[in-house]
């Protein structure tokens, strides 16, 4: 009996898993003279965030994070309304507590942010190097997918 508890045990411990759904912000909108330097999105970015929004409703989303810009709120915001989840702020320069932070809470999530930090979100979350470095201005499209099961991680990267 105490076999059988142990081999359940593990089973589920080893079989439950997580996945990480790492985006940068979609299409910002063209800063004009009268706007500050937290640009929305353009009307074409708005649509991106809705395509995200609708390719991960199928994904059992529990967490979103999202740097304190109009842009990556924004970005998140069709996924945060479909699961009606809050979107969580964390700051514009992620470390090594808040990818500590992600794994422990064990449930897929969602995370927005910038050109200069999908690299590092990525990288910190595999524990190797994933994406070289900073994305190009004009990348808006790559959906970074890493899925944690137990001790292993997975990475591919995707459109959207």
């Amino acid at each position: 009996m105490r076999l059988v508890l142990v081999v359940i045990s593990s089973f589920f411990l080893f079989s439950c898993s997580q996945t990480f759904y790492v985006v940068r912000h979609a299409e910002k909108a063209v800063p004009t003279a009268n706007m500050s330097s937290d640009v929305p999105l353009s009307d074409v970015g708005k649509q991106r965030a809705e395509r995200l929004g609708g390719l991960l409703h199928t994904k059992k989303i529990g967490l979103i994070y999202s740097t304190n810009t109009i842009r990556t709120k924004t970005t998140a915001e069709p996924t945060a309304n479909f699961f009606s989840l809050p979107i969580n702020i964390y700051v514009p320069k992620p470390d090594s507590a808040f990818i500590k932070l992600l794994k422990s809470q064990k449930k897929n999530t969602l995370v927005v942010g910038h050109s200069n930090t999908i690299d590092d979100i990525v990288n910190m979350l595999c524990g190797e190097t994933k994406v070289a470095g900073d994305l190009d201005e004009t990348i808006y499209d790559n959906l970074y997918v890493i899925k944690r099961k137990g001790k292993k991680f997975t990475f591919r990267k995707d459109k959207f």
